[in-house]
């Protein structure tokens, strides 16, 4: 029987774009999602198996005999209305899949990590995977919780164990079912519910060359060092630019002062917190970061992945496309542009 394969989060945006490749590759998969997730969309073959990473008794149940361990699952969003949460899944749940896989004797581990821990309030260029960074760099609970677990990943890579890291920039592209952030702003950007722009730099890569460098990080990774999965360095402007070419929806012309943005965002998430419980139009954490630098730089990873992004304006096509074929946006490019 071939070696079972095993993602956590893998009915999520990456992590059902890394199921696709991996089932395409021939391998056999276990998926390991939270009880409730949407999982119709994985493929047939695939086994699914719920299990909260939160519980590390069933965590330990769900990862039993894989030999390769993709972790992926985390609250990826920016707000959450019960703060604890992202200590609890993103810290303390990335201790619980990494000490189940080793104990299991998984050979190899993949954490996947993200590049929004890489920033601090003192760089100036362009960041780079070997960037020193340290917990009071990281910009609000999701942040903290996300360099908290990848020290966990880092520690044990460095204690010996089997342990490879990867930070993936921005994904962006088709089959986003929960709405990160990137693709939230392309969705209301598209429903010209974009009233105001920031001024800020993202880097974009495509979701699916994300999927294929965590492939090759698993492969190619030596632990200890982080693996940087980074496309293009992009303003806001010129990602709307892209966008309003794309669709025919003209940018916002009123740019935010960050004073401003950062009261509607506190704004928002009160609102959010006492009232809604829905997420807010803009956080505190994402408005903060437009005040670090984002510009990355991740030549030598992709070098020594041999990986190579395919260009973010087809990504951010075919990101539309999909949100047009699913309802979250209507008609064609001419359509978008009369729309009131």
């Amino acid at each position: 029987m071939d070696a079972l394969t095993i993602v956590t989060g893998g009915a999520g945006f990456i992590g059902s774009h890394l199921v696709e490749r991996l089932v395409s590759l021939g391998r056999r998969v276990r998926v390991v999602e939270r009880p409730g997730a949407d999982a119709a969309h994985l493929p047939a073959s695939v086994e699914l198996v719920r299990a909260d990473i939160r519980d590390p008794e069933a965590v330990a149940i769900a990862v039993r005999g894989g030999r390769w361990v993709y972790h992926l699952a985390a609250n990826p969003n920016l707000w959450v209305r019960d703060r604890a949460e992202f200590s609890a899944v993103n810290h303390q749940g990335t201790i619980h899949v990494l000490d189940a896989a080793l104990a299991a004797g998984a050979e190899r581990v993949l954490h996947t990590s993200t590049e929004s821990i890489l920033t601090c309030a003192r760089a100036t260029g362009p960041i780079g995977e070997d960037v020193q960074v340290q917990l009071s760099d990281a910009v609000g609970p999701y942040c903290r919780s996300k360099l908290l677990a990848e020290n966990e990943a880092m520690a044990r890579a460095r204690a010996g164990k089997p342990v490879v890291i990867a930070n993936p920039t921005m994904p962006v592209g088709p089959g986003d079912r929960g709405l990160s952030p990137p693709t939230r702003l392309i969705r209301d950007f598209c429903r010209r519910k974009l009233p105001a722009r920031m001024d800020c730099t993202l880097n974009l890569i495509d979701v699916r060359d994300v999927a294929e460098g965590l492939i090759l990080t698993m492969e190619r990774g030596e632990p200890g060092r982080r693996y940087l999965l980074g496309g293009e360095n992009l303003t806001l402007v010129g990602l709307l630019g892209i966008l309003s070419e794309q669709t025919g929806v003209p940018v916002p012309r009123w740019q935010v002062p960050y004073p401003v943005g950062l009261a509607f965002a506190h704004a928002s998430e009160l609102w959010a917190d006492h009232v809604s419980g829905r997420t807010p139009k803009a956080t505190v954490t994402g408005v903060k970061l437009t005040q670090r630098t984002m510009h990355f730089d991740a030549s030598r990873s992709l070098a020594a992945l041999g990986l190579q992004p395919r260009p973010v304006r087809e990504s951010l096509a075919d990101s539309v496309a999909w949100l047009r074929q699913v309802g979250q946006i209507e008609g064609g490019p001419g359509d978008l542009a009369q729309a009131s």
